[in-house]
């Protein structure tokens, strides 16, 4: 179950990098933007986008949160510190390697 969703985790990122990318600039800071006229319909374009981009940010977060969840089931409730002092006889003292 975790890999299924680690895996729409990973696409779900990349494609929100891909969205994010596709999507205008407004302020055309380096002169890079494309102009309006060369789009068909930039407003129906950047509409469309913008709901992409919100729905695959939604996906992202929901299966980060699923994932974090689906870790804390996995944590110890002891700490490494009483393993070793439980493996250790403290009768006698050892010697460090």
């Amino acid at each position: 179950m975790v890999t299924i969703i680690l895996t729409f985790n990973i696409i779900a990122a990349i494609l929100l990098v891909i969205a994010i990318l596709f999507q205008k600039s407004e302020g055309g800071a380096l002169g890079i933007g494309a102009s309006q006229d060369s789009f068909v319909s930039s407003r129906s374009a950047g509409n469309f986008l913008t709901k992409t981009t919100a729905f695959l940010a939604t996906l992202f977060i929901v299966t980060s949160i699923l994932l974090t969840m689906a870790s804390q089931e996995k944590i110890p409730t002891t700490s490494v510190l009483e393993k070793i002092e439980e493996k250790q006889d403290m009768s006698e003292p050892q010697i460090p390697e």
